[in-house]
């Protein structure tokens, strides 16, 4: 890896909580310095979120409002300087291991048709399915119906299938958006993220984008990193739950367009809107 080949971009709001140990994790994720942004979606509280990035030596990146997630995220990558090759998109409360940065960029120079690669991300000590198959609509309406009343339903059998042991590296349909490494040059490609996710099933759609424009998604469990959790949604679970959906919906309609799927993209809105039905009540419940 050549030098200032290598960015960093997050997305904060409100995460000043972790901001702390992502920033850390930085000095030994590669054997060079990596230039760093933090995109703020919520800067009129972002004082803390200001200083911790001056203390790191980090862009600090206000935004107009919220943008979400994919949003935020372009906004970072524009701001890099046009030498950067390589650009680790991560949730704020990621913690990076030691070298793991060189590792994907490793990875994703042993083929110039890689367009992002993704690290073995653990939570809680379990390893996070964080490569995963492109979602069907059989698959996807299977499991959003029947996996909260029929656990073991094949759908969600399918949906939770790539969680090999031990894991390997390989080709996956797309790489969660919590960590992972873009090409610079696929990523701009595509248009980045599509913005018109807020939040959730954006990572979907870009790993979708890049396979169809020719970009291969790897997945490298030789780089890892430590996921301590959705921080950011915690306290609004059950509006989390609608969004979500809303994504899923998003992406679905998005893959199956034409006049004459308008039948699916119907059973696709209907299937959705009935599993947050049900898994909104469960929440609402627990209150």
């Amino acid at each position: 890896m050549s030098a200032a080949t290598a960015g960093v971009v997050t997305v904060s709001y409100g995460s000043e909580g972790v901001l702390d140990g992502f920033f850390s994790s930085l000095d030994a994720a590669s054997a060079l310095p990596l230039q760093a942004v933090v995109a703020d979606n919520r800067p009129e509280a972002g004082a803390a979120v200001r200083e911790l990035a001056e203390r790191y030596r980090v862009t600090y990146l206000p935004m107009t409002g919220n943008l979400g997630y994919g949003g935020a995220m372009n906004a970072a990558v524009r701001s890099l300087p046009a030498n950067i090759s390589w650009v680790l998109v991560s949730n704020p409360d990621i913690e990076i291991q030691a070298g793991a940065v060189d590792e994907l960029v490793r990875v994703g120079e042993s083929d110039a048709r890689i367009g992002a690669v993704g690290p073995l991300v653990e939570t809680d000590g379990e390893i996070y399915p964080s490569a995963r198959a492109i979602p069907s609509l059989r698959m996807g309406l299977g499991h959003a119906l029947f996996a909260n009343i029929w656990p073991s339903n094949p759908w969600s059998r399918r949906y939770h299938s790539d969680n090999e042991r031990p894991p390997r590296e390989r080709d996956a349909g797309w790489l969660s958006g919590s960590c992972l490494l873009v090409r610079r040059e696929a990523f701009d490609a595509v248009g980045g993220f599509d913005d018109r996710f807020f939040m959730y099933f954006e990572d979907v759609d870009l790993g979708y984008r890049l396979a169809k424009a020719g970009w291969r998604n790897r997945y490298a469990p030789s780089a890892k990193v430590m996921h301590s959790g959705a921080h950011s949604t915690d306290e609004h679970s059950a509006k989390m739950v609608l969004v979500h959906h809303e994504s899923a919906y998003l992406f679905l309609s998005s893959k199956y367009r034409g006049w004459y799927l308008a039948p699916v993209r119907l059973a696709a809105r209907i299937g959705l809107s009935a599993r947050a039905f049900l898994v909104t009540r469960v929440f609402n419940r627990r209150r």
